[in-house]
């Protein structure tokens, strides 16, 4: 937006139409103490030039996983994302669509959002997916809001290490609702099922789970789903989409509700966002799930068309039927997700999710080989793994980070101490020796 300066005479024909004498009274409900006191301290102005090689200087501080070797996870990884993704979602049609209010003008748009919603349905065999949430983390904290909502209970039991971001998001949404949150111990990277029993009753809402869980281990969702129904709760499950090219698909274990972050499905890491959260739900649930929802239908004419329906929104029914107060969904996002999908089929996806898989294992073996380094739990791993070390986790990043390798996650950051290290597909076994051989250095 242009700055449009404005003249004293100006300001004093705004302020006497407003029936103020000077701009402090506009501000009179802001405390003295942190209003702002003289000029900005900005630098000269730049000619356009200069403000340009200004700007290329500070992005080339950034750094990222094309210059760095990267084993960075805990819910956003490096994977291929096809030329073809970014060439079809920067099409004009899609890139700059409006929110489709207006079928008749958005059938485009809409059949995008149908295909990634059908796409998501058979993937994580349930019934019916939104056009999207937010990310990862947000659609977890809608899937605890609806079950709360529809159980009309106020527990809900996390089970196993759920990523620690995710869980702050849903102290967050749990703030003033009167919602209870209960973390299971652990046993060996996974939930204590004797912990779990004993915090699972009658005023339980929902039980969630993360498969694979923070850590990489594999949870026994099956157990879980067991206790959870047992109890009349809600079976929440928050999954690496991209996992579901070789695991079980949790509509097959009875799960109620399914979630995840997108970002893995043909979107890039992005410094952290923006994403896209995966939302799922059985039947029962249809007319409870948060967000947009794209329809098929028959017009006039008898041609096929899409529609949002069944809209659970504000904006659309009486607000205090409203599910959740999510306007709005990450479509584009989402079309680089579907078109991510759509390029690779079940085949390419189960290619994908087993070589990430080997990869992560062939690394995990080799690092145990070295003096100092284990294996920090025994269970299951997909693609991510967490080690513990002979020296501090935060030391050997820093002394890896100037040989140009990322090497995963601090666990100290999260109150826990070790490495959590994350392999995709992209990582050569000439790649995944030299950060061995980096590790041995050390």
């Amino acid at each position: 937006m242009p700055f449009v300066p404005n003249t004293d005479a100006d300001r004093a024909l705004m302020l006497e139409a407003i029936g103020a004498k000077t701009f402090d009274d506009l501000v009179a409900n802001i405390p003295e103490p942190i209003r702002l006191k003289g000029l900005l301290n900005l630098p000269k102005q730049l000619s356009e030039m200069e403000a340009l090689s200004e700007l290329s200087a500070l992005a080339a501080m950034n750094q990222n996983t094309e210059e760095y070797l990267s084993f960075l996870g805990g819910g956003a990884y490096d994977h291929f994302v096809p030329a073809a993704v970014g060439a079809v979602a920067s099409r004009s049609e899609f890139y700059t669509s409006y929110t489709p209010y207006q079928a008749e003008v958005g059938q485009g748009t809409l059949q995008a959002i149908y295909e990634y919603q059908t796409m998501i349905c058979r993937l994580t065999e349930m019934d019916v997916a939104n056009a999207s949430m937010y990310d990862g983390a947000t659609a977890l904290a809608e899937a605890m809001l609806l079950a709360v909502a529809h159980t009309n209970k106020t527990d809900v039991v996390l089970a196993g290490k759920i990523n620690p971001n995710y869980v702050a998001v849903l102290k967050t949404y749990a703030h003033g609702q009167g919602i209870t949150i209960h973390h299971t111990e652990l046993e060996d990277g996974t939930a204590n099922m004797d912990s779990l029993k004993s915090l699972v009753g009658e005023n339980t809402a929902a039980v969630m789970v993360q498969q694979p869980n923070f850590y990489g281990c594999l949870e026994d969702v099956q157990a879980i789903e067991q206790l959870a129904h047992a109890a009349k709760a809600l079976y929440v499950v928050s999954v690496d989409p991209m996992s579901l090219g070789l695991l079980e698909a949790p509509g097959k274990y009875g799960a109620d509700i399914v979630v995840g972050e997108g970002q893995v499905f043909g979107n890039a890491q992005n410094f952290g966002g923006p994403y896209v959260g995966i939302f799922a739900v059985k039947n029962a649930l249809l007319r409870k799930i948060p967000g947009r929802l794209s329809g098929m239908t028959i017009d006039k004419a008898g041609e096929t068309g899409f529609i949002l329906t069944l809209q659970t929104r504000e904006q659309h029914i009486r607000r205090e039927k409203a599910t959740s107060n999510i306007c709005t969904n990450q479509a584009l996002n989402a079309l680089c997700s579907c078109l991510y999908l759509s390029l690779m089929g079940k085949e390419g996806l189960a290619e994908v999710s087993n070589l990430c898989l080997q990869k992560a294992h062939y690394l995990a073996g080799e690092i145990a080989k070295v003096k100092g380094f284990k294996l920090k739990f025994q269970k299951p791993f997909f693609k991510e793994f967490a080690i513990e070390t002979p020296k501090p986790a935060a030391e050997i990043l820093k002394k890896l980070e100037a040989e140009k390798i990322h090497a995963g996650i601090d666990l100290g950051a999260f109150g826990d101490n070790g490495l959590l290290i994350a392999v995709t597909e992209k990582k050569t076994k000439e790649q995944l020796d030299m950060f061995v051989a980096a590790l041995k250095s050390l």
